[in-house]
């Protein structure tokens, strides 16, 4: 029974101020300002992986503001977009609430990958 317990993840604990810089990253540009000054004065693993996450956020809603001038096709492009990043942006605030690095589907792990270098 020992060895079922040891095989088990163990979560990690995360500070109150760990998940409140993690938070306020998903509430609107500016609190994803506010997050990285956070970040800047306690750097921790949970707000570096949750900024990397709405900067991909934040680079797919610029990028889909932009294909809206396009007709049809960019607003098709557009709507799509938004949708992807309507899920990653409410799923990546449902782990943040959690204390959980855990990427959004779709492309959760791509902006991980990309912003690697981001807020370390």
């Amino acid at each position: 029974m020992e060895d079922q317990q040891t095989n088990m993840p163990q979560a990690t604990p995360n500070s109150g101020e760990d998940k409140t810089t993690a938070i306020i990253a998903y509430v609107t540009i500016i609190g994803f300002i506010i997050a990285i000054v956070l970040h800047g004065q306690k750097k921790t693993a949970l707000g570096a992986f949750h900024l990397r996450q709405m900067l991909g956020i934040v680079v797919l809603g610029l990028t889909s503001y932009v294909l809206i001038f396009i007709p049809i096709l960019g607003w098709i492009a557009m709507a799509v977009l938004g949708v992807i990043n309507l899920i990653v942006w409410i799923t990546g605030l449902i782990a943040a609430v959690n204390g959980e690095m855990k990427p959004g589907p779709i492309l959760g792990a791509k902006y991980q990958a990309w912003f690697k270098n981001a807020f370390n």
